[in-house]
């Protein structure tokens, strides 16, 4: 079966006013936060990884989202060993980095201190399982020695991954250091990042689309309007509430963004699937944020599902554009 994200990606590039969007659900969090990973606790535990292996199968199943990005080791298990992508019209992808800014340990303080790049992911390994596209993520902290570390490792990475044929989404998260860049120039640091390090960048080794955090329209359209080529996803940051969620994915569309990666946005909330439906139909037009609040209510009473806030607190903004 064709992917949807091969038939977005080519009608994006062919049709600059083209509203197709991609959606991807960020299942990969067991890199970042270990045990955590897998949703809020349960009384006393967290979900087992087994359990969080379960869910993936489920929205694999559902067939909304585009992509599925997981762990090294879940696509092994998923796309490889349980070939579930086979017939899907869902593209597997694995993590291909997990420098030290994502490294939430509890108790731990690495991700309060300057990034270190380090990939434990291989690009044999993850091709080995089917899998041939990856998510790579740098973090940039205006500190010369570091951010030429993290370049390095990017070159590195990107020159192995076009000599392999392995495509790649390009993060680029904000700086992980306090104070590292003034708030209110932090938008157009990573722009200006983006801009000059894709520059020296030919098409072979280019990502497929880049992941960034939202900070505004205009920085939104800075980038956009720079380069009508760069497909520019957004991703989804704290899971706040639903309405943060919804409204965020709304306007990056709104301003030119075409994809959303959507990690702790989706795992925690009550109901993910009923989550990741009401994503579509914001995305395809069908509904706005307002609206799909309250059909996400809605389906968590047909589901008997409790709400983790009543309607009227779920539908308040309240992280939305602090990612």
């Amino acid at each position: 079966m064709e992917k949807s994200l091969d038939q977005k990606i080519l009608e994006i590039r062919g049709n600059p006013g083209s509203k197709e969007f991609i959606i991807a659900d960020a299942k990969d969090a067991d890199m970042a936060f270990g045990i955590a990973a897998t949703g809020p606790p349960d009384g006393y535990r967290h979900p087992s990884i087994q359990e969080y292996q379960q869910r993936i199968r489920l929205v694999i199943q559902q067939g909304v989202v585009d992509i599925v990005l997981m762990s090294a080791s879940n696509a092994e298990l998923l796309a490889h060993h349980e070939p579930l992508f086979n017939g899907s019209p869902i593209t597997p992808a694995a993590r291909a980095n997990d420098a030290s800014d994502i490294w939430i340990s509890r108790g731990g303080v690495y991700a309060q201190q300057p990034s270190l790049p380090f990939r434990t992911a291989t690009l044999d390994g993850m091709q080995s399982s089917g899998i041939d596209l990856g998510l790579y993520s740098v973090t940039f902290n205006n500190d010369a020695e570091r951010d030429h570390a993290t370049l390095t490792a990017y070159n590195e990475f990107r020159i192995e991954a076009e000599s392999k044929g392995f495509r790649y989404i390009l993060e680029v998260f904000n700086p992980n250091v306090p104070g590292a860049v003034a708030p209110d120039v932090v938008g157009h640091f990573l722009n200006d990042h983006i801009a000059r390090m894709l520059a020296g960048v030919g098409q072979g080794s280019r990502p497929l689309f880049l992941k960034i955090p939202y900070h505004s329209p205009a920085v939104l359209e800075e980038l956009i309007q720079y380069d009508s080529n760069l497909i520019v996803g957004i991703l989804g940051g704290a899971s706040g509430t639903t309405y943060d969620a919804f409204k965020l994915l709304a306007d990056a569309q709104k301003y030119g963004a075409r994809a959303a990666l959507f990690g702790r946005k989706i795992n925690n909330a009550e109901d993910p699937l009923a989550f990741i439906e009401r994503l579509r139909h914001i995305a395809d037009g069908d509904e706005n944020a307002e609206e799909a609040v309250r059909h996400y209510h809605d389906a968590l009473e047909r589901n008997g599902i409790r709400p983790a806030r009543p309607l009227d607190e779920d539908s308040q903004l309240v992280t939305h554009g602090v990612h």
